[in-house]
């Protein structure tokens, strides 16, 4: 299987459990890693027949800027079922950073996987 991928998206979001998370956008930092067979597209030279990532990127922006998750574990998997719903991904691996979110530490976050590849 084909990965298609998305390095360091930066979004903007409310995330987190206190007070002043509840308040302030925090940046989250998405690495995706999507399973898609581009052999038709490869093919063919037709975008119709790939994964968009644009399109994707687009909606996922979208979807984590007007969310207000509590924890990162939510907005995680709420991202990985987006994806693999909306647009027929069979397998995803997803790595959110939220910078700055322990004293000390550069990075900080979750990474899932999704599906089969």
């Amino acid at each position: 299987m084909d990965i298609i991928f998305l390095g360091g998206l930066k979004i903007d979001t409310i995330i987190g459990i206190y007070d002043w998370e509840r308040i302030t956008k925090q940046t989250v930092v998405l690495d995706i890693e999507m399973a898609f067979d581009i052999q038709k597209a490869a093919a063919t030279d037709d975008i119709q027949y790939t994964l968009d990532y644009k399109t994707v990127s687009k909606r996922i922006i979208g979807f984590v800027e007007n969310s207000s998750y509590f924890l990162v574990e939510k907005l995680i998997e709420e991202i990985a079922t987006l994806i693999r719903s909306e647009f027929n991904v069979p397998w995803v691996k997803i790595t959110l950073n939220k910078k700055g979110a322990i004293s000390g530490a550069s990075d900080v976050g979750i990474i899932i996987e999704r599906g089969e590849k």
